[in-house]
């Protein structure tokens, strides 16, 4: 993408006298379309209203414990140009590519804005519910803006719990297997107003100047007061510049948020770095005539994909990010939360991310011994002290290797411990299921993997 179209388009739904046949359940559900722009940009987005502040919610840090170190010492061609095609999980790569952050803790940040779920789950009619549903889905992506660094990959077996009663939920997730790697969750809302649960496996691919990461897996979300659930598949991020040049990040492709028992019309528009706003489709298309004719709004058309030619000249570093041109009569659904304003030196997190490696006192003797706080090497990256974080880092994948060889001479298949294989029970693909019991906390049944 060029970076000029300002809107990402929704359409929750399709006319009923749509012919084509390509979705021929269409009356019978309601979807949403969205088309990703990159919005490419420098900025963070406009200051965000965020959900509600109650007095009295539990305090969480607001910074690191230690700065961001550089890595302009460090030549990522020098470990990559070997690599092209190939699957970059299979690589293994320095620490000084990595963020303090475990997968698993990444996908944790889909709750950022939790408070859209449950905004979702006390609206009375389902446009509304789908309004909120999508701008939840595209808030999730919003936090990896500038966030060039990797996380680390999940051991096998290891687990990462977050219980926010300020927000209203909890959270588990397991890493459920390591070729290929699959992240399975669950969260369910302490009110029992939501479930939110899926699988999430990326295949991350080197294409000479971009790393691209394809998602793949089923995202769920049910809201159980409603009876109605909703899945879709997370965006393709391509990391751009990574050999020479400064490196930024790109969404695209297309979101379809289906719900499984409606059918509604609604158009949505905006940017994933910014903020989403819904209208009537009848002004939306009245709009885009009156835009098309007058040629007030600049336009652009998808790339056909990340470059793949190999070479040393950079991208084009993205324009400054300019605000959405806001269509009259439009409903804002969702701005991105204000970045705190020692972001640069905390890897580019959100105040959200920089308290979910948060270990408080006691907290090691109530976790599960495989939780990611209790990783030692991330504990380490984050205090700033890189070789031993590098050393443990190394210590931990040999360990797993030699648990893995030792399963190889006893015949034995690895057991996942919360999670186990079945089917997505909306979409009937294969998916990974929350088999319970996590929060009774017997955990002597968890694997020793650090």
């Amino acid at each position: 993408m060029n970076g000029e179209e300002e809107f990402f388009d929704a359409v929750t739904g399709f006319d009923s006298d749509n012919s084509s046949g390509e979705f021929s359940e269409a009356n019978q559900r309601l979807t949403g379309v969205i088309h990703v722009d990159s919005s490419k940009s420098n900025g963070i987005g406009k200051v965000g209203d965020g959900p509600p502040q109650e007095n009295g919610i539990q305090k969480h840090r607001t910074s690191l414990p230690a700065p961001m170190f550089t890595r302009s010492d460090f030549s990522v061609w020098s470990i990559l140009k070997k690599c092209i095609g190939l699957e970059l999980s299979k690589i293994t790569m320095p620490i000084a590519f990595n963020e303090p952050l475990s997968f698993l803790q990444r996908i944790t940040e889909y709750m950022e804005h939790v408070y859209l779920i449950h905004r979702a789950s006390r609206q009375p009619q389902s446009l509304e519910r789908m309004q909120s549903v999508a701008a939840f889905a595209v808030s999730a992506v919003a936090s990896q803006w500038e966030r060039t660094g990797k996380p680390f990959n999940p051991l096998l077996g290891e687990t990462y719990e977050l219980i926010r009663e300020d927000l209203g939920f909890r959270f588990i997730s397991e890493q459920v297997s390591h070729h290929p790697p699959i992240s399975a969750f669950y969260s369910e809302g302490l009110h029992q107003d939501f479930l939110f649960h899926g699988s999430i496996y990326p295949k991350l691919k080197f294409w000479g100047k971009s790393v691209e990461a394809e998602p793949r897996g089923t995202i769920t979300l049910e809201l159980l007061k409603h009876k109605e659930a909703y899945t879709w598949t997370n965006p393709t991020c391509c990391v751009h510049n990574v050999i020479i040049g400064k490196l930024w990040i790109e969404q695209y492709g297309t979101v379809e948020i289906l719900n499984h028992s409606k059918k509604k019309l609604f158009m949505i528009y905006g940017k994933w770095t910014e903020c989403l706003w819904g209208i009537d489709p009848v002004a939306y298309e009245s709009f885009r005539k009156q835009e098309r004719r007058g040629d007030s709004l600049r336009k652009t058309k998808p790339d056909d994909g990340p470059e793949k030619a190999d070479g040393d000249v950079a991208d084009t570093v993205p324009e400054s990010q300019e605000t959405v041109q806001v269509i009259p009569g439009s409903k804002l659904l969702w701005r991105v939360n204000t970045r705190p304003p020692n972001s640069a030196q905390m890897y580019n997190f959100t105040s959200f991310t920089v308290s979910l490696n948060e270990l408080e006192t006691g907290m090691e003797k109530i976790l599960a011994p495989t939780d990611c706080r209790l990783r030692p090497d991330i504990r380490g990256m984050e205090n700033g002290n890189m070789d031993l974080a590098s050393q443990e880092k190394e210590r931990l994948e040999e360990k797993q290797r030699e648990a893995r060889r030792e399963r190889a001479r006893e015949e034995a298949e690895w057991q996942t411990r919360w999670f186990h294989r079945g089917s997505n029970p909306y979409t009937g693909t294969p998916d990974w299921l929350y088999a319970g019991g996590y929060f009774e906390r017997d955990f002597s049944g968890c694997p020793d993997i650090y």
